[in-house]
């Protein structure tokens, strides 16, 4: 693979990746500053307040599989792949270390990991069905 194009994939995964953690942690952090979440590092066991956590992170994952879609040089569906793949990866390994923190219920970390490669996958679909590719 020439450098160029390398770099042009490694930018599309790059950027999918920081679209869903821009948009994750910038929501996290208006709804804190909102005293709709507790301050940082404090406990929540609200469900419904993990209920809207994951519906608002289920959407920036899609659109973050839309934008690694969109920005690939060429095969978007396998860029969209990789993305999910290290996506589950940083799921399951948020998971790992979250769950002993006992900071909230260990179910909220482990669907992330789960919806990681559906998400992303969904938001590849829409690319492609958007631009003809399928």
């Amino acid at each position: 693979m020439q450098p160029r194009r390398l770099g042009r994939s490694l930018a599309a995964v790059f950027l999918g990746f920081l679209t869903v953690f821009v948009l994750s942690l910038g929501t996290d952090q208006v709804l804190h500053m909102l005293n709709v979440y507790p301050p940082w590092g404090q406990p929540m066991y609200d469900t419904g307040l993990y209920l809207l956590a994951l519906a608002y992170r289920t959407v920036y994952t899609i659109i973050g599989g839309y934008v690694t879609a969109k920005v690939a040089p060429h095969s978007p569906m396998r860029h969209v792949w990789i993305l999910a793949g290290i996506g589950t990866v940083v799921a399951i390994a948020g998971a790992v270390a979250t769950i002993p923190m006992k900071l909230g219920p260990a179910w909220y970390p482990i669907v992330l990991a789960i919806i990681s490669v559906p998400c992303v996958w969904l938001g590849g679909v829409l690319y492609q069905r958007r631009h003809g590719g399928l």
